[in-house]
């Protein structure tokens, strides 16, 4: 059951993200596309309830308890960055906005861009965490935590791991070819 509704929480997650942009951009209303845009929240509000009330409910906690738990912090963290992202290309295609800027590539701006996205993976995955120890305490059961207490571990490995990718976009900053190559050599021109 928890499965079918976090695949049903991502569905209806980019199906009110595109009525809210639809609304916003095509339709030419932007406060009645914004205010689809802010029933988004609600998505995972419900799919948090749902969560509890299964494990309240006496349902054991399996995997499928820490992917809901792991896919409501990674939408917590991550939702206003996807929106935006969302916002900026429907505003280009519909509305005559110029191109959304294309993450840097090169460089520390790169380096600096992994630790922003880092930093919505630390507030994705405390969020996870979080969530994860309210759900213990609910639960309430010995035994039944250790799953809860495995979705913790996940959310830090996951922490772990984003935080070793944006340390190695510190310590190894990829050059931009463009910038130390200088101007292109000419080849000289053959006689005929």
């Amino acid at each position: 059951m928890i499965v079918s509704l976090i695949i049903g929480a991502e569905i209806a997650f980019w199906v009110v993200l595109a009525a809210g942009l639809a609304v916003r951009y095509a339709l030419r209303r932007p406060r009645a596309g914004g205010l689809l845009l802010l029933c988004v929240p609600l998505i995972d509000l419900v799919l948090l309830t749902a969560t509890a009330l299964d494990l309240r409910g006496g349902a054991e906690p399996q995997w499928s308890h820490t992917l809901a738990v792991l896919y409501l912090g990674f939408t917590v963290g991550y939702g206003h960055y996807l929106i935006h992202w969302a916002d900026g290309w429907a505003a280009h295609r519909w509305a005559g906005a110029p191109r959304p800027a294309k993450p840097p590539r090169y460089g520390w701006a790169r380096a600096r861009h992994e630790w922003r996205l880092w930093r919505l993976t630390l507030v994705g995955m405390g969020v996870s965490l979080l969530v994860a120890q309210l759900m213990i305490w609910l639960i309430d059961r010995p035994g039944a935590a250790d799953t809860l207490r495995g979705s913790q571990l996940a959310a830090l490995r996951i922490l772990g791991i984003h935080g070793i990718i944006a340390l190695s976009y510190t310590v190894w900053r990829k050059k931009d070819p463009a910038a130390g190559a200088g101007p292109a050599p000419q080849r000289p021109v053959a006689a005929r």
